[in-house]
């Protein structure tokens, strides 16, 4: 099949998931009413709208960009350090936001003897502006080193001995913390995409709208990557800064998103094998949309099935990208492999 038509093929899934996002879950709402409600006509239970447009158009909105997002960045780390095991969490990165939120809700309770969590809108801006930060000074860190050091594994390792020490941090602040602040970071660190609500969702929305096309504008020098360093430099390419602008992109996109949704776990590791595996294609002008597209649409799927009937409530979204996103890696790379074989 012609990728066009692919890229057809994953929006039509992608309008489909949508649309059953906004049908299926603990209440049944008929498909002529869900429309109704969407078109603003009257005589429709208010329940109903405000289950539509409080709850499941936002936790839809919020699971699509959010996918995107997260999709994106983990082909970008892939890319820049030629690893196919890399992911937004790589250097670090979520870790920090971890970190931000440790300080806001495990911290402040211990300290001034009501954690800011608890504090309802106010305390849930507090998190969020604390993830980005977290995540924010966790990327500076890295780009610092990176004008340190020379060579992607090097700064890999450093990524990984920052997460580390991230962790090492937050496992401090658990232990001395009270045990209902320790539920609610636990909680927080299962991920979700109900958490965004109202202005939130927009301002969630908005930002991810600007920063996966300014994303986009990476893909020459994504693929001139491949190719290597020393043919990259041959061709007129700023290797250094180049690495530098990506790793800036993932990192934005991985601190927004967590800020919103908590640390969503697998989609950055596993798309960019889809998206590769049904495109067939390393060529980043024709994977970087693929890849957003297929993240959006996995995500989709992942919160459909966390608040499908009989579950009451919803399942933490990272249980479910493990549960669909470990056979789909594990399908693309056994077919990868074999196909290696028969050539």
């Amino acid at each position: 099949m012609k990728r066009p038509l692919l890229l057809l093929l994953v929006l039509l899934v992608i309008l489909l998931l949508f649309v059953l996002n906004l049908l299926l879950g603990t209440v049944r709402i008929p498909f002529s009413s869900v429309c109704r409600i969407l078109l603003g006509s009257e005589g429709e239970s208010e329940i109903w709208r405000n289950i539509i447009f409080s709850s499941r158009v936002p936790q839809a909105l919020t699971a699509l960009v959010a996918g995107a997002g997260l999709a994106v960045s983990g082909l970008q780390m892939q890319t820049v350090f030629r690893n196919p095991l890399a992911g937004p969490s790589v250097l670090g990165i979520s870790n920090g936001s971890a970190l931000g939120v440790a300080f806001v809700v495990l911290l402040s309770g211990r300290v001034g003897g009501v954690a800011l969590s608890r504090l309802g809108y106010m305390g849930e801006a507090a998190m969020s502006v604390a993830a980005i930060v977290g995540a924010l000074a966790v990327l500076s860190l890295i780009l610092w080193v990176s004008q340190k050091v020379r060579g992607n594994v090097t700064l890999l390792i450093i990524g990984v001995m920052i997460g580390y020490l991230a962790n090492a941090i937050i496992g401090v602040l658990k232990f001395l913390a009270p045990e209902e602040d320790v539920k609610s970071f636990v909680v927080w660190g299962l991920g979700s995409f109900s958490r965004v609500s109202g202005n939130e969702m927009v301002l969630f929305v908005v930002l991810m709208c600007i920063l996966l096309p300014l994303a986009c504008l990476l893909v020459k020098p994504m693929n001139l990557l491949l190719l290597g360093d020393r043919y990259a430099a041959n061709l007129g390419l700023n290797i250094r800064r180049s690495r530098r602008m990506i790793v800036i992109s993932s990192g934005v996109l991985v601190a927004i998103v967590t800020a919103y949704c908590g640390p969503v776990m697998f989609i950055g590791l596993a798309v960019p094998h889809l998206a590769r595996a049904i495109f067939r294609t390393s060529d980043h002008r024709i994977l970087m949309p693929a890849t957003a597209l297929c993240g959006a649409a996995l995500a989709l799927m992942c919160s459909l099935i966390a608040r499908m009937p009989g579950f009451e409530g919803a399942l933490p979204v990272n249980s479910v990208t493990a549960l669909v996103g470990a056979p789909v890696i594990a399908t693309v790379l056994f077919r990868r492999r074999k196909d290696a074989q028969s050539e």
